[in-house]
């Protein structure tokens, strides 16, 4: 088994989080350029905290953009109103990266993963689909106004123990004033019950330290790339380490990842496995991946299948996928995964 954990925890956070407000920033950005220019190469960072927005890298595009404006637009529609100094210091790409990736060559090294299994329709464990769906609750409870006292920042958690659900942890940024046994009662009957359903003997943890007034970039600072195991498998499987969001489909810590949890999905889907998980490796300006390997949950190897039907090299994974089309901000949070008309959740 891959997933052989019999006791084990996994994390979302809402779009109002700090690092996620960045993800959505440098994403927004991305989206900007590929919109304009298809070919755009983009590794764009954000930082933000205490009323400072830095955004900062590589970008060489056709395209004209406000990045200053793209990033507040951002921030306002996440639902945050206060002002932020910023800064913009970007650059166009090494000439030295450049010279590989413009052959089709990979955008950096790296170890890449993908994994599905058929827990649920979206092809991932349970705990997953339910932690990112309790954290993209809170917004919509908070922008359809069903919850008036809820802000943007928070955090969700569940801790699964043989295969039932032991605690559910929601913490929830709120307006000043609001009683903590409300908030309880409030979230488990509105967020927590409709979507874990029986929680008979189930822990309930809301906002644990008794009030969650200040959130956002006023309590937290930001970074883009901070949540990548809220953006993947939050930690059931491997991570290689590189984040996504910013980053243009050249870079293979992006369009190899996307290509590995499509892969997975398809043999999966297929009857090839019940879990599948598949890795790849690249060199930085080489075409050919230095490594593929796919196994289901029994250990058998399915890397000369994965090879045989599905081209792992950069710009095939581009094409096939069409990667250059501006879809990346709606994956900078809850997951990149499992969320339906995304190309890499196509089953083929």
């Amino acid at each position: 088994m891959i997933l052989n954990q019999k006791i084990y925890t996994v994390e979302s956070v809402t779009s109002g989080h700090p690092d996620k407000v960045c993800d959505q920033i440098s994403d927004a950005i991305l989206d900007a350029c590929l919109a304009e220019d298809p070919n755009s190469k983009v590794a764009v960072e954000s930082f933000g905290g205490h009323g400072l927005l830095v955004v900062g890298g590589e970008v060489t595009t056709l395209a004209r953009v406000n990045y200053e404006q793209v990033a507040k637009n951002v921030y306002k529609n996440i639902g945050y109103d206060q002002n932020l100094n910023m800064i913009v210091n970007i650059a166009e790409q090494s000439p030295d990266i450049a010279m590989g990736v413009n052959t089709g060559g990979a955008g950096d090294q790296g170890i890449m993963y993908g994994f599905a299994c058929d827990q649920t329709p979206e092809f991932l464990p349970w705990a997953i689909v339910k932690v990112h769906a309790l954290a993209k609750g809170l917004e919509v409870l908070r922008k359809t106004g069903a919850i008036t006292w809820l802000k943007p920042d928070g955090k969700t958690q569940i801790t699964m123990d043989h295969g039932k659900v032991r605690t559910v942890l929601v913490s929830a940024q709120h307006d000043v004033g609001v009683l903590q046994d409300e908030i309880k009662r409030v979230l488990t009957e509105k967020l927590i019950k409709p979507i874990i359903g029986d929680v008979t003997g189930v822990e309930i943890l809301v906002n644990p330290t008794g009030k969650f007034i200040q959130g956002g970039f006023e309590a937290d600072t930001g970074l883009t790339g901070r949540k990548i195991m809220v953006d993947t498998y939050c930690g059931l499987v491997f991570h290689g380490g590189g984040c996504f969001s910013g980053k243009d489909a050249s870079k293979v810590d992006r369009s190899g990842a996307y290509m590995a949890r499509f892969v997975a999905k398809n043999l999966v889907a297929s009857g090839r496995a019940k879990e599948c998980l598949v890795s790849v490796a690249y060199a930085i300006g080489k075409v050919e991946p230095l490594m593929v390997q796919a196994i289901n949950e029994k250990g058998e190897d399915l890397s000369a299948l994965a090879i045989e039907k599905f081209d792992f090299r950069p710009q095939a994974i581009i094409e096939a996928l069409n990667l250059k089309k501006p879809i990346y901000q709606q994956t900078a949070a809850y997951g990149h995964f499992g969320k339906a008309g995304l190309p890499w959740e196509d089953i083929i």
